[in-house]
């Protein structure tokens, strides 16, 4: 066994990495202590290794010194002892540990870990960008090969209300529109799709010309104060309040029913309130009627989902960012009025991959992620718009790689050539249709 990933708990993230891997032909295996859990998973089909987390043999017999990359994904004080006992074993193998509280980040970093990500911090800070669409201002989500895939909101420009191709961003600074968010869904930007107030663009660009886009839009920047309130005042909740008042210049209201959180909140918001998010006349008082934006952060799926609902319906126009913890709720989170809606699980299982490709974390939400695959013989000669690749897929198009050289300017008539990669946007599963359909 080499060039592996090794997982040390089966939960939300394993499952969500694994999905991942899977489709990336990555071998994989998760340590699992107690062998009548193992039996129990092994018999569900997950790779499963049994052995302790502190007793070297386990690692070592894991092949760990050909492994690809190890994650610590259990409590903090667990993961430090699994870095602790693998740095006995091997000095250099890549490992990366998940932190729940900030203050374990120095001690994991000194145990050893290669890579420390305090998710939760980063959840957050995630959240709060998304609540923060519609002030003009372009977000860059992430870089590879030396482009970048921002986000803006067609509100309040003159996008708004016409299509793709009378947008002119690929005419006029050489951007091509790869996506747009609707409520939650990534679609497929075609010439003809309409672009609303509500729509969220995702184009891809050279730096150079997402400064020109910037420059247009700041000059459609709204002048007044954005409101964002934000439900939950916990580490996400804290982190999304960070950002919109660092960052962002946003005046941040919290809602909060535990007390103890009263001077957590004070230090960093405009205005905390301790009371129930379920009360309407509470909510009013919070400061949802002159809010732009509102953030969910409850690690309780249901009650992000009836806060979405209720919210929604109290101001129809407010913008809503929600916090999932399972994928499976992702869908209903929508249906019940988000705006877009982040996985825990899918936020780390993202993260993961970026560092085993070797590539810059790109978070776009909604389970979709960026990947690159050789044209299948199937395409061979077909223009882009007749291989039918989004229509019959959801996959976007991003750029096309050819010898090293990347190239954006896509266009329906472009010829594709056996030999090109396609860089594309898109779920698993539609990854999973693609290669059903063309290989």
């Amino acid at each position: 066994t080499n060039d592996h990933v090794i997982i040390s708990r089966h939960d939300e993230i394993a499952t969500s990495l694994i999905e991942r891997l899977q489709a990336s032909d990555i071998p994989h295996y998760v340590i699992e202590p107690d062998p009548t859990v193992a039996a129990h998973l092994m018999s569900e089909g997950v790779p499963i290794v049994t052995g302790e987390f502190d007793n070297k043999a386990t690692f070592e017999n894991w092949q760990i010194q050909k492994a690809r990359l190890l994650l610590a994904n259990r409590e903090d004080t667990t993961n430090t002892n699994i870095v602790l006992t693998v740095r006995e074993i091997s000095s250099d193998v890549p490992i990366v540990g998940i932190v729940d509280h900030e203050d374990s980040i120095d001690i994991l970093e000194l145990s050893g870990c290669t890579h420390v990500l305090p998710l939760k911090v980063r959840l957050g800070e995630y959240l709060a960008n998304r609540a923060s669409q519609g002030t003009g201002s372009p977000d860059v989500i992430g870089a590879t090969k030396g482009l970048q895939i921002v986000e803006f909101s067609a509100k309040h420009t003159q996008f708004s209300g016409g299509t793709v191709r009378d947008s002119g961003l690929r005419e006029q600074m050489g951007l091509n529109v790869v996506g747009i968010w609707q409520r939650g869904l990534l679609q497929p930007a075609f010439p003809d799709t309409e672009i609303t107030d509500d729509t969220i663009l995702v184009v891809v660009g050279t730096p150079t010309q997402v400064d020109l886009l910037n420059k247009l839009l700041e000059t459609l920047r709204q002048s007044e104060e954005s409101l964002t309130l934000i439900i939950g005042a916990g580490t996400v909740g804290n982190a999304c309040t960070r950002t919109l008042k660092n960052k962002k210049g946003h005046l941040v209201h919290i809602l909060e029913r535990d007390e103890n959180m009263l001077d957590r909140g004070k230090s960093i918001a405009d205005q905390v309130y301790i009371g129930d998010a379920n009360d309407r006349e509470f909510l009013m008082k919070a400061g949802l009627e002159s809010a732009q934006s509102v953030i969910l952060t409850s690690k309780d799926d249901a009650v992000n989902v009836y806060l979405a609902v209720y919210c929604r319906r109290l101001k129809p126009d407010l913008r809503i960012a929600s916090r999932i913890t399972h994928n499976r709720n992702l869908a209903a989170v929508h249906r019940a009025g988000a705006d877009f809606a982040l996985s825990y699980s899918s936020l780390c299982a993202e993260a993961v991959m970026s560092l085993i490709e070797g590539h810059d974390l790109i978070i776009l939400g909604g389970d979709v992620e960026m990947f690159t695959v050789p044209l299948p013989l199937s395409l061979n000669s077909k223009t882009l718009s007749e291989s039918g690749i989004g229509s019959r897929t959801g996959l976007s198009v991003v750029a096309i790689e050819q010898d090293s050289q990347i190239v954006t300017t896509l266009h329906a008539s472009m010829k594709l050539e056996a030999g090109i990669d396609l860089i594309m946007l898109g779920t698993a599963q539609q990854r999973r249709t693609f290669t059903e359909t063309f290989s």
